[in-house]
């Protein structure tokens, strides 16, 4: 953490642009096939949309059922997976073994043989086929998978009531390929001949295994190797698991014998497990939604508003550099969901300024990856696996962030609190106040940036409206305030504002006296449409505030066609979206057209549709596939035998399930997106985890919690591997410094398991509750469940990160590091220390009930004592040796 001033410099749009695709190893297309891209990319937000406002109905085609839905869904991102990510760079261990053959052909037969020609010209077709070194063009291989990739949603979506056969006849009782599509009977019958009874297989078996081999395929290149292995493990589990010796140490693994045929249809064709099961179905109906509504405020320029406004309130006191990235990053990271994503585009701004402010590149990157991976805990978005605790725990999503709130804050607080000790240490200033925005200024000309998530908080918390109405209100409220922000100047207020408002209270008046809207009310005029029965003044005004967004955004736009080069002193989009209103307008032949506002605007909505399906795709890729253990563990009735393992391996002990649960999070978390880790975690451990009597809430958070520690520990660490390539710092030591930022990841969770207060949860008759005003009230309650172990919480938080930094108003030794972890501990968990006393006192004989109040409470008194005795202790050597300095100052003036 040493002090380190080289290279100051920020990183370019390009430069972030390779840091995303070397990490992330995703493409860059150019031309036609970027717009194709796009084209494709925005189809899929606009389907999502759809769903959002009007469900399942698609007007003149009808309803389509959930797993047609999913089918959909899928399709799209595996086409912009194949699209986005290559097969193959040709620099991975296979490509290396077959690049091989050919000089070692030369070497054998000679530059001129035949043999060594037609092994280059099969290495070049190969290559061309499959390998895109440059991550810049579309392969044939590709194009073969794509056009596959459609066939099993097309069947999906055509053949519904086959698939409704095969829960009757099973997937080998339809139709065979020849007669779904009779012109193929003969490539059938050919096949046929060579031996091979492609005959007698169901078209529906042939496409689910088209589609899981697709999925797995989209896995590999999406995000890696691991995951793909694990999940094609069960599936050759779920047919050969039977094998396992019911008789050994792991007989519990055993399961019944499963036909491919059977496995097929499970994984494949239904929504209550496999493929198209739970997490698919939250990803169509929760996650995409707020993952384009990230991406809305994104482009709007929100995320550079909200660095710039961090940046002027902080950025003068001591470290503030750093403590404006963490309330930044977390605030980033809670929309985009991805710790990679987040860490390069807002660590190109505030890793910069961190580095030179004076923190070292290594310290600087580690701040920016650990704060980004923690804003998928902070509430109220959370990423994308709040839903997911959604749908798994049934708990409402308000009580969700509710619980969440306070240890995200403590989270933030040990940031916080680390990097202030980092720049006392290293004697790290703010920077000028010339340097930094005005904060009354920000606040003036970006205070509608809020509106957005305060809308979100209403429609969740206080309407309580569902997570997807909610979604996409609040995009609405994004798209129409920006189409305000656009058509704004003072010369269009006065009329832009008078006509929204008139056509409010006109749309009021006419669902008072019509019983329906303006243009209703219209058509009922001229006969061209049936009156309604008029509606109270108050049901009118509620329906016409519903329709404020509708007119607010044609109000708006109207305004900017008609003024389309007005000025817009309010409006300043993110450079994306700049980018890419420059580059099409040029495409098409009209550069001014880049400084028009109303395509400026086209071009944010467009570029925001762009932006979170692209994001999106690589997170419905992983909860696709990780859907497939879960699917696996259900068909096959592992579910059982594996809790009764783990049982076993932990020999009942809720400590030592915690930490398998914390060690299994991490690992399997290594290198995955946190929605495919919680996935597997939750299906392999919730029911251990349940029956030990932790609150079901808090196993989800745990696991969360640990999961995300995946993304800053070595050697995998991408988060922070990311923030070193941006911070140009040292891969490991910045993932170790990263790692150790992180540790409160580790600790709170084991706090809010052992003392379900701090998540504000009560244990009810039935099941725990979030507690309510009488709970609050009862303080016999109140006091020692939820006070007491919350503010040993953020003291615990604060002595852990004295530990980590090694400073406290002066420096802290080693010794003194190690009292303060301990101190630590006992504030924050001191059930640790009484669980390892009962496990001693167990292989003794012994077995008494140490987890209590009194116990729990007086630990706590020790800890609190150790931290109040060491910060005196440290005060005291602060002020003498300060006192020591000003002597030696003073004493040479007066011998002088």
């Amino acid at each position: 953490m040493s002090v380190d001033n080289r290279d100051t410099e920020a990183l370019s749009d390009d430069e972030q642009d390779e840091v995303l695709q070397e990490i992330e190893r995703s493409r860059s297309h150019r031309g036609m096939i970027a717009a194709l891209v796009a084209l494709i990319a925005i189809t899929f937000s606009a389907f999502q949309l759809w769903i959002a406002a009007q469900s399942y109905q698609f007007g003149p085609f009808g309803s389509l059922q959930q797993l047609q839905v999913n089918a959909i869904h899928v399709t799209f991102a595996l086409v912009l997976a194949f699209l986005l990510f290559p097969a193959s760079r040709g620099d991975g261990f296979v490509a290396r073994r077959l690049g091989a053959i050919e000089p070692a052909a030369r070497e054998r037969f000679g530059p001129e043989s035949g043999l060594t020609r037609l092994v280059e010209r099969l290495s070049d077709g190969v290559r061309w086929a499959a390998v895109d070194p440059d991550l810049d063009r579309v392969t044939p291989l590709d194009v073969v998978l794509i056009v596959l990739s459609v066939l099993p949603t097309y069947y999906t979506v055509t053949e519904y009531s086959e698939i409704q056969r095969m829960a009757l006849f099973g997937i080998q009782g339809v139709s065979p390929i020849h007669e779904v599509h009779p012109t193929l009977e003969p490539l059938v019958m050919g096949i046929v001949a060579l031996g091979i009874p492609i005959d007698d297989v169901s078209y529906g078996f042939l496409l689910g295994v088209l589609g899981i081999l697709l999925v797995l395929e989209a896995t590999r290149r999406t995000l890696g190797l691991l995951l793909m292995s694990l999940v094609s493990l069960f599936i050759v589990y779920a047919r050969w698991g039977y094998l396992v010796p019911g008789d050994s140490v792991i007989g519990a693994l055993s399961i019944p014998a499963e036909s491919w045929a059977n496995i097929v249809y499970n994984l494949w064709y239904i929504t209550e497990a496999g493929i198209m099961s739970t997490p698919v179905t939250v990803s169509v109906r929760f996650i995409f939604i707020f993952i384009l509504f990230g991406a809305f405020l994104e482009m709007s320029g929100a995320g550079k508003w909200f660095i710039d406004l961090a940046y002027s309130l902080t950025g003068t006191k001591r470290g503030g550099p750093a403590k404006a990235s963490v309330v930044s990053s977390g605030f980033m990271g809670m929309l985009s969901g991805s710790s990679i994503a987040n860490t390069v585009t807002t660590g190109a701004f505030t890793i910069p300024l961190m580095k030179r402010a004076g923190y070292s590149p290594e310290f600087s990157g580690a701040v920016e990856s650990s704060s980004s991976s923690g804003g998928q805990m902070l509430p109220p978005v959370m990423g994308a696996a709040a839903f997911l605790i959604v749908e798994f725990t049934g708990t409402p999503f308000a009580d969700v962030i509710i619980a969440a709130t306070l240890p995200a804050i403590a989270f933030f607080f040990g940031m916080w609190v680390m990097v202030h000790f980092e720049a006392v240490r290293g004697g790290i200033g703010g920077l000028s106040r010339a340097e930094l925005p005005d904060p009354i200024e920000e606040l003036r000309t970006g205070w509608f940036y809020l509106v957005p998530i305060v809308l979100l908080l209403y429609f969740l918390v206080i309407a309580r409206f569902s997570i997807n109405r909610s979604g996409w209100y609040t995009i609405v409220a994004v798209v129409a305030l920006l189409a305000v922000v656009a058509a704004y100047n003072e010369r269009t207020r006065l009329p832009l504002l008078g006509t929204i408002a008139a056509l409010t209270l006109g749309q009021t008046a006419a669902y008072a006296t019509t019983g329906s809207g303006l243009v209703g009310a219209v058509q009922t005029l001229v006969g061209t449409g049936a009156a309604a029965d008029p509606v109270p003044i108050t049901a009118a005004a509620t329906a016409a505030v519903s329709d404020l967004g509708t007119i607010t955004i044609l109000v708006s736009i109207a305004f900017l066609f008609a003024q389309p080069r007005g000025d817009a002193p309010l409006l300043e989009f993110a450079d994306d979206v700049d980018t890419a209103a420059t580059r099409t307008a040029t495409a098409i032949g009209q550069p001014e057209l880049a400084s028009s506002r109303a395509y400026q605007y086209l071009m944010f909505i467009g570029k925001s549709m762009d932006s979170g399906a692209r994001t999106a795709t690589t997170v419905v890729v992983a909860v696709a596939a990780a859907g497939v253990v879960p699917g696996v563990i259900s068909v096959s009735g592992l579910g059982p035998n594996l809790a009764a393992l783990i049982d076993i391996v932990s020999g009942g002990s809720m400590l030592i399930l915690l930490v398998l649960t914390g060690f299994a999070s991490i690992i399997f978390g290594m290198g995955m997106p946190t929605t495919a880790m919680y996935i597997i975690l939750v299906a392999m451990l919730e029911t251990p985890i349940a029956s030990v009597g932790i609150a079901i809430l808090a196993a989800h958070l745990f696991i969360l919690y640990f999961g995300l520690m995946a993304d800053v520990t070595p050697p995998v660490a991408v988060a922070a591997f990311a923030g070193a390539g941006v911070a140009k710092a040292d891969e490991l030591k910045t993932a170790t410094t990263a790692f150790l930022l992180s540790l409160n990841k580790i600790l709170v969770p084991f706090a809010f398991v052992f003392s379900p207060g701090i998540l504000l949860l009560r244990q009810g008759p039935e099941e725990w509750n979030v507690i309510g005003w009488a709970d609050v009230t009862d303080l016999g309650f109140f006091i020692p469940e939820v006070v007491i172990p919350v503010l040993g919480m953020f003291l615990g938080v604060y002595a852990l990160a004295v530990t980590i930094i090694g400073y406290q108003y002066s420096s802290v030794s080693s010794t003194g590091r190690a009292l303060y972890s301990v101190a630590s501990v006992l504030l924050m968990v001191p059930e640790l220390l009484l669980l390892v006393v009962e496990g001693l006192l167990a292989i003794a004989g012994v077995a008494p009930s140490l987890v209590t109040f009194e116990l729990t409470v007086s630990l706590r008194a020790i800890g609190l004592a150790m931290l109040a005795g060491l910060t005196n202790h440290n005060r005291s050597r602060a002020k003498k040796a300060s006192g020591e300095t000003a002597e030696s100052d003073v004493a040479p003036r007066v011998e002088a």
